[in-house]
Protein backbone atom coordinates (compact mmCIF):
# COMPACT_ATOMS: atom_id res chain seq x y z
CA UNK A 1 0.00 0.00 0.00
CA UNK A 2 2.66 2.50 0.90
CA UNK A 3 4.68 1.74 -2.57
CA UNK A 4 1.10 2.60 -4.33
CA UNK A 5 0.59 5.74 -2.14
CA UNK A 6 3.97 6.53 -2.74
CA UNK A 7 4.12 6.36 -6.79
CA UNK A 8 0.60 8.29 -6.64
CA UNK A 9 2.48 10.96 -4.84
CA UNK A 10 5.08 11.23 -7.20
CA UNK A 11 2.62 11.30 -10.16
CA UNK A 12 0.51 14.41 -8.76
CA UNK A 13 3.78 16.32 -7.91
CA UNK A 14 4.80 15.15 -11.60
CA UNK A 15 1.23 16.81 -13.03
CA UNK A 16 1.37 19.86 -10.75
CA UNK A 17 5.11 20.56 -11.88
CA UNK A 18 3.75 20.45 -15.42
CA UNK A 19 0.69 22.16 -15.57
CA UNK A 20 3.07 25.12 -13.29
CA UNK A 21 5.55 24.95 -16.66
CA UNK A 22 2.55 25.11 -19.32
CA UNK A 23 1.20 28.06 -17.07
CA UNK A 24 3.85 30.09 -16.80
CA UNK A 25 4.71 29.06 -20.90
CA UNK A 26 1.29 29.94 -22.03
CA UNK A 27 0.93 33.06 -19.86
CA UNK A 28 4.24 34.42 -22.03
CA UNK A 29 4.42 32.75 -25.31
CA UNK A 30 0.98 31.68 -25.94
CA UNK A 31 -0.44 28.47 -26.13
CA UNK A 32 0.27 27.93 -30.00
CA UNK A 33 4.07 28.76 -29.42
CA UNK A 34 4.81 26.45 -26.50
CA UNK A 35 5.23 22.79 -27.55
CA UNK A 36 4.92 19.91 -24.91
CA UNK A 37 8.56 18.97 -25.13
CA UNK A 38 9.22 22.50 -23.25
CA UNK A 39 6.94 22.25 -20.74
CA UNK A 40 8.39 18.62 -20.19
CA UNK A 41 11.84 20.66 -20.07
CA UNK A 42 10.67 24.06 -17.84
CA UNK A 43 8.73 21.35 -15.19
CA UNK A 44 12.45 19.46 -14.96
CA UNK A 45 11.28 15.98 -16.53
CA UNK A 46 13.96 13.98 -18.70
CA UNK A 47 10.82 12.13 -20.36
CA UNK A 48 9.66 14.33 -22.89
CA UNK A 49 6.40 12.54 -23.60
CA UNK A 50 5.46 13.36 -19.50
CA UNK A 51 2.96 15.99 -20.75
CA UNK A 52 1.42 13.47 -23.36
CA UNK A 53 1.69 10.70 -20.50
CA UNK A 54 -0.01 12.82 -18.20
CA UNK A 55 -2.74 14.86 -19.36
CA UNK A 56 -3.22 13.69 -23.48
CA UNK A 57 -3.31 16.85 -25.85
CA UNK A 58 -2.34 20.38 -24.58
CA UNK A 59 -5.67 21.34 -25.36
CA UNK A 60 -6.19 19.22 -21.80
CA UNK A 61 -3.61 20.51 -20.24
CA UNK A 62 -4.92 24.17 -20.66
CA UNK A 63 -8.86 22.52 -19.67
CA UNK A 64 -6.54 21.33 -16.46
CA UNK A 65 -4.94 24.76 -15.46
CA UNK A 66 -8.76 26.38 -16.63
CA UNK A 67 -10.26 24.20 -13.83
CA UNK A 68 -7.50 24.48 -10.62
CA UNK A 69 -7.82 28.05 -10.79
CA UNK A 70 -11.79 28.41 -11.46
CA UNK A 71 -12.47 25.72 -8.87
CA UNK A 72 -11.64 28.21 -6.06
CA UNK A 73 -12.73 31.43 -7.72
CA UNK A 74 -16.39 29.45 -8.23
CA UNK A 75 -15.95 28.77 -4.46
CA UNK A 76 -15.03 32.51 -3.41
CA UNK A 77 -18.06 33.59 -5.62
CA UNK A 78 -20.79 31.08 -4.23
CA UNK A 79 -19.60 32.77 -0.89
CA UNK A 80 -20.04 36.26 -2.15
CA UNK A 81 -23.55 35.24 -3.85
CA UNK A 82 -24.88 33.93 -0.81
CA UNK A 83 -24.00 36.68 1.57
CA UNK A 84 -24.83 39.28 -0.67
CA UNK A 85 -28.39 40.29 1.15
CA UNK A 86 -31.88 40.98 0.29
CA UNK A 87 -32.22 43.72 -1.90
CA UNK A 88 -28.78 43.93 -3.88
CA UNK A 89 -27.96 47.04 -6.39
CA UNK A 90 -25.37 46.98 -9.38
CA UNK A 91 -22.46 47.74 -7.29
CA UNK A 92 -23.27 44.51 -5.05
CA UNK A 93 -23.26 42.35 -7.73
CA UNK A 94 -20.51 43.79 -10.01
CA UNK A 95 -18.40 43.13 -6.86
CA UNK A 96 -19.55 39.35 -6.62
CA UNK A 97 -18.07 38.72 -10.26
CA UNK A 98 -14.83 40.69 -9.94
CA UNK A 99 -13.85 40.18 -6.11
CA UNK A 100 -13.07 36.36 -6.52
CA UNK A 101 -11.24 36.60 -9.36
CA UNK A 102 -8.45 39.48 -8.42
CA UNK A 103 -8.50 38.06 -4.51
CA UNK A 104 -7.71 34.34 -5.73
CA UNK A 105 -5.19 36.35 -7.95
CA UNK A 106 -4.19 37.78 -4.75
CA UNK A 107 -3.36 34.88 -2.76
CA UNK A 108 -1.70 32.70 -5.32
CA UNK A 109 1.74 34.92 -3.98
CA UNK A 110 4.16 36.60 -6.75
CA UNK A 111 4.55 35.86 -9.22
CA UNK A 112 1.55 34.96 -10.85
CA UNK A 113 0.49 33.75 -14.27
CA UNK A 114 -3.04 33.58 -14.34
CA UNK A 115 -4.08 36.36 -15.88
CA UNK A 116 -2.04 36.48 -18.61
CA UNK A 117 -2.51 32.94 -19.58
CA UNK A 118 -6.46 33.85 -19.70
CA UNK A 119 -5.70 36.41 -21.91
CA UNK A 120 -3.85 33.93 -24.01
CA UNK A 121 -6.72 31.70 -24.20
CA UNK A 122 -9.06 34.22 -24.68
CA UNK A 123 -7.62 34.97 -28.29
CA UNK A 124 -7.43 31.61 -29.14
CA UNK A 125 -10.76 30.48 -30.95
CA UNK A 126 -9.91 27.07 -30.73
CA UNK A 127 -9.34 26.92 -27.13
CA UNK A 128 -11.81 29.80 -26.27
CA UNK A 129 -14.53 27.43 -25.70
CA UNK A 130 -12.91 26.06 -22.59
CA UNK A 131 -13.25 29.38 -20.40
CA UNK A 132 -16.51 30.22 -22.15
CA UNK A 133 -18.26 26.72 -21.30
CA UNK A 134 -16.73 27.19 -17.43
CA UNK A 135 -18.88 30.10 -16.80
CA UNK A 136 -22.17 28.55 -18.68
CA UNK A 137 -21.82 25.99 -16.08
CA UNK A 138 -21.25 28.23 -13.32
CA UNK A 139 -24.63 28.66 -11.01
CA UNK A 140 -23.25 31.67 -9.19
CA UNK A 141 -22.47 33.51 -12.77
CA UNK A 142 -25.67 32.96 -13.61
CA UNK A 143 -27.03 34.34 -10.45
CA UNK A 144 -24.79 37.29 -11.14
CA UNK A 145 -26.20 38.18 -14.25
CA UNK A 146 -29.52 37.59 -13.27
CA UNK A 147 -28.90 40.17 -10.74
CA UNK A 148 -27.31 42.54 -12.98
CA UNK A 149 -30.19 41.86 -15.56
CA UNK A 150 -32.84 43.49 -12.66
CA UNK A 151 -30.39 46.42 -12.11
CA UNK A 152 -30.25 46.83 -16.05
CA UNK A 153 -33.70 46.66 -17.74
CA UNK A 154 -33.63 50.52 -18.80
CA UNK A 155 -30.53 49.86 -21.29
CA UNK A 156 -31.17 49.13 -24.46
CA UNK A 157 -30.54 45.43 -25.87
CA UNK A 158 -27.75 46.66 -28.47
CA UNK A 159 -26.13 48.52 -25.61
CA UNK A 160 -26.36 46.08 -23.15
CA UNK A 161 -24.49 43.87 -25.46
CA UNK A 162 -21.78 46.38 -26.49
CA UNK A 163 -21.13 47.14 -22.71
CA UNK A 164 -21.31 43.33 -21.63
CA UNK A 165 -18.63 43.35 -24.33
CA UNK A 166 -16.21 46.14 -22.68
CA UNK A 167 -16.81 44.39 -19.24
CA UNK A 168 -15.53 40.75 -20.58
CA UNK A 169 -12.60 42.58 -21.90
CA UNK A 170 -11.55 44.93 -18.91
CA UNK A 171 -11.78 41.78 -17.20
CA UNK A 172 -9.06 40.00 -19.38
CA UNK A 173 -6.68 43.17 -19.82
CA UNK A 174 -6.71 44.81 -16.45
CA UNK A 175 -5.55 42.09 -14.70
CA UNK A 176 -2.77 40.50 -17.35
CA UNK A 177 -1.70 44.30 -17.80
CA UNK A 178 -1.45 44.01 -13.85
CA UNK A 179 0.60 40.94 -13.61
CA UNK A 180 2.50 42.50 -16.39
CA UNK A 181 3.41 45.26 -13.71
CA UNK A 182 4.03 43.41 -11.31
CA UNK A 183 6.09 40.43 -13.24
CA UNK A 184 8.70 43.47 -14.19
CA UNK A 185 8.64 45.16 -11.05
CA UNK A 186 6.79 48.39 -12.09
CA UNK A 187 4.73 50.49 -9.69
CA UNK A 188 0.84 49.70 -10.04
CA UNK A 189 -1.40 52.13 -9.22
CA UNK A 190 -3.25 50.16 -6.41
CA UNK A 191 -1.19 48.46 -4.12
CA UNK A 192 -2.87 45.03 -3.86
CA UNK A 193 -4.97 42.95 -5.82
CA UNK A 194 -7.85 43.30 -3.85
CA UNK A 195 -7.61 47.11 -4.20
CA UNK A 196 -7.29 46.90 -7.96
CA UNK A 197 -10.47 44.93 -8.03
CA UNK A 198 -12.30 47.89 -6.02
CA UNK A 199 -10.52 50.34 -8.96
CA UNK A 200 -12.49 47.44 -11.15
CA UNK A 201 -15.36 47.65 -9.76
CA UNK A 202 -16.17 51.61 -9.86
CA UNK A 203 -15.18 51.50 -13.65
CA UNK A 204 -17.40 48.22 -14.75
CA UNK A 205 -20.34 49.96 -12.90
CA UNK A 206 -19.59 53.46 -14.49
CA UNK A 207 -19.75 51.71 -18.07
CA UNK A 208 -22.89 49.63 -17.29
CA UNK A 209 -24.51 53.18 -15.92
CA UNK A 210 -22.68 56.17 -18.52
CA UNK A 211 -25.22 57.88 -20.92
CA UNK A 212 -26.48 56.43 -24.28
CA UNK A 213 -24.96 58.70 -26.99
CA UNK A 214 -27.16 57.00 -29.90
CA UNK A 215 -25.12 56.73 -33.18
CA UNK A 216 -26.33 59.11 -35.96
CA UNK A 217 -26.88 56.03 -38.62
CA UNK A 218 -27.88 52.82 -37.64
CA UNK A 219 -27.89 49.81 -40.34
CA UNK A 220 -31.72 48.18 -40.14
CA UNK A 221 -31.01 45.24 -38.12
CA UNK A 222 -29.82 47.80 -35.34
CA UNK A 223 -32.94 49.97 -35.59
CA UNK A 224 -34.51 46.69 -35.13
CA UNK A 225 -32.43 45.79 -31.99
CA UNK A 226 -32.80 49.24 -30.34
CA UNK A 227 -36.45 48.97 -30.66
CA UNK A 228 -36.60 45.76 -28.33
Amino acid sequence: MSGTTTRSSRAEATREALLDAAERLFAEHGVAAVSARQISEAAGQGNNTAVGYHFGSKTDVVRAIVHRHTASIERLRTERVESIGDSPGLREWVECFIFPVVDHLGALGDPTWFARFTAQVLTDPALRPILEDGDLKSPSLQRIRAGVDECLVHLPRAVRQERDQMVRELMVVAPAVREVSLASGLRTARDSWHDAGAGMVDAVVGLFLAEVTEPKHRRPEQERQARQ
